[in-house]
């Protein structure tokens, strides 16, 4: 028989995971919205996803929409709507991420981009496009992210290719 372990110690031995929410979003011709990271940054030069990791106590859609206004200055004017999950086993020697991808809807041709110090561009671009585009993750994640936010599906992912 095992014996009973303090709730604190028992979660000590749980896998501990950080979690992140990004936003993906089109505009009418269907190009994805990206940001280039600024120089100083851990992937200076590659470009996606507005986003980042919750804070203490948020919730992945809060996060989303924090994010996006803090990254792009743009409010997302619906609830987001989660379009895919990715699990990376370690980032950057952080351990394992957990990413929470949402719809942010559409990128309208009146939308002003104020982009946060973290950044230094913003582009909208078209998927045959993304292969010759320096990414800060996988090119699969983005495809799959787009099939889903066209379809209405669910991406599932594991280190950025469907699992």
């Amino acid at each position: 028989m095992a014996e009973w372990v303090p709730r604190a110690e028992w979660i000590r031995t749980q896998p501990q995971a950080l979690i992140a929410a990004c936003v993906f979003m089109l505009d009418e011709h269907d190009r994805v919205l990206l940001l280039r990271y600024g120089p100083g940054q851990p992937w200076s030069g590659r470009w996606w996803l507005p986003g980042g990791m919750l804070d203490h106590g948020e919730d992945p859609r809060t996060a989303a929409r924090r994010e996006m206004l803090e990254e792009t200055g743009i409010t997302l004017g619906s609830e987001p709507r989660l379009i895919g999950i990715d699990h990376r086993a370690d980032v950057l020697g952080t351990g394992p991420v957990l990413d929470c991808f949402f719809h942010g809807g559409l990128f309208t041709g009146g939308t002003t981009v104020r982009l946060s110090e973290e950044h230094d561009r913003y582009a909208l671009v078209p998927e045959a496009e993304l292969t010759h585009t320096p990414l800060a993750a996988s090119l699969r994640t983005l495809r799959a992210l787009h099939a889903a936010a066209k379809s209405g599906s669910f991406a599932y992912l594991r280190e950025g290719a469907p699992g």
